[in-house]
């Protein structure tokens, strides 16, 4: 039985008081999931209006889960609550197929 990758998509706003503090919090975490095992792809994007995107993926669940219960991203997601993040969403998903092209 093979183990299926975690996609998480998180979507967010920004507070315009705490840009610069979110800035070094953002870059850090970066540097973090990308050091984790296991980890795929992080990709961030921001649109027009000021929304940003995130598409992190992880090859198992394991390692999805070592990832969002890591100390230091834990303390980033409470500063997230409390100052940076006008609003967020997320939502975490087993990839159920993937195709790419070329292969």
């Amino acid at each position: 039985m093979s183990t299926r990758a975690v996609l998480t998509v998180f979507r967010s706003r920004l507070r315009d008081e705490n840009v610069d503090d979110y800035a070094a919090t953002a870059e850090r975490m970066e540097r973090l999931a990308r050091s984790m095992p296991g980890l795929l792809e992080f990709k961030t994007f921001s649109a027009d209006d000021g929304e940003r995107v995130s598409i992190i993926v992880f090859d198992t669940p394991q390692h999805h889960a070592a990832w969002r219960s890591h100390a230091e991203h834990v303390e980033a997601q409470r500063l997230g609550r409390e100052k940076f993040y006008e609003f967020y969403d997320i939502t975490v998903a087993d990839v159920v197929r993937r195709r790419t092209w070329p292969g």
